[in-house]
């Protein structure tokens, strides 16, 4: 295990989570978007996070094969998706102007699927997941600066 691979996971770590922080504020702040270049209410969008996959790291020459387990390679973000299998909430509200116009759902407005305590408690996780990750960086450099001053 290299010497930078901790904070190398950890940054990982923090990017990922910067970006679902990213989108859990679009989220909340197209909570009332009715109207979108796509047609219809805007759509909750969600981060899919998956595992980094093996890449070719600096192994140390003095460590044998049989005791190098591998390291973790951290997480990437694969995609941002929109959440199409949830509907839009109804809301009657026949003066919008998105208002349904005919049919039985006439006066009704379609508003996005977003669910604000839901982003919320989204966003309580992100933000702790990113202090755990900051908390890793700051523990490896407290710790490479104590094995510099044993070298002293």
């Amino acid at each position: 295990m290299g010497i930078f691979s901790s904070i190398n996971i950890a940054a990982s770590g923090l990017s990922a989570q910067r970006t679902r922080l990213d989108v859990i504020s679009d989220n909340i702040a197209n909570v009332d978007t009715t109207r979108t270049p796509e047609g219809g209410p805007f759509r909750r969008s969600r981060v899919v996070f998956r595992p980094r996959v093996e890449q070719p790291y600096w192994r140390s020459p003095f460590l044998p094969e049989t005791m190098d387990n591998g390291i973790g390679k951290g997480v990437r973000v694969v995609k941002i998706e929109k959440d199409i299998d949830a509907k839009p909430k109804l809301v009657y509200d026949p003066t919008h102007p998105d208002a349904i116009k005919s049919g039985p759902q006439k006066g009704y407005v379609e508003m996005p699927n977003v669910n604000i305590v839901e982003e919320m408690v989204d966003m309580i996780s992100a933000s702790r997941a990113y202090e755990a990750n900051v908390a890793v960086v700051n523990g490896s450099k407290a710790m490479f600066s104590r094995a510099l001053e044993i070298g002293r």
